[in-house]
């Protein structure tokens, strides 16, 4: 058993909020240790203090190594390492624009002004002839913006 089939194995656990991304190319899982082939520790850090899918994902990735054969899995939640959306894989921005999501792009430094949410791609045409209509969406991670190119609406994965 080695890291690499843990993480593999996680691959197949996706965020119950957005099913078109696994939680490795979301960035949630930080740390895997292998102890040995029947002891496994998994380390998670959720998108926003208030994930209320975090429960959901811890279950599902203990479940994930325990079908690898592990009988022992423990699978912690921290904040010590923030996420941030630059730990989204190219795969992961990949599926976010799958589920009709806008995603972040990468940045060097964030300011905490809302300037960050505007000039946002369209997941569906991909103009920048946006509008941000809101920075609250459904969930925290999330803002409404407007396309003015092909006259959608859409959300966008917030940069943090």
């Amino acid at each position: 058993m080695t890291k690499d089939d843990v993480l593999s194995a996680l691959l197949a656990v996706r965020d119950p909020e957005i099913p078109t991304i696994s939680v490795v190319d979301m960035g949630i899982i930080t740390n895997v240790t292998v102890h040995s082939d029947d002891n496994v520790s998994v380390c998670m850090t959720p998108t926003f203090v208030g994930c209320p899918a975090i429960d959901v994902m811890r279950s599902d990735v203990e479940q994930a190594v325990r079908e690898l054969g592990v009988t022992t899995v423990e699978v912690s939640v921290t904040f010590d390492v923030p996420w941030t959306t630059n730990r989204l894989t190219e795969k992961g921005r990949a599926a976010l624009l799958k589920h009709g999501l806008a995603p972040p792009e990468p940045y060097e430094t964030l300011t905490l002004e809302l300037d960050v949410l505007n000039n946002v791609a369209c997941p569906y045409c991909g103009s920048r002839k946006t509008t941000l209509k809101s920075p609250f969406g459904p969930t925290l991670c999330r803002s409404l913006h407007y396309c003015n190119s092909c006259l959608q609406a859409f959300e966008g994965f917030k940069p943090i």
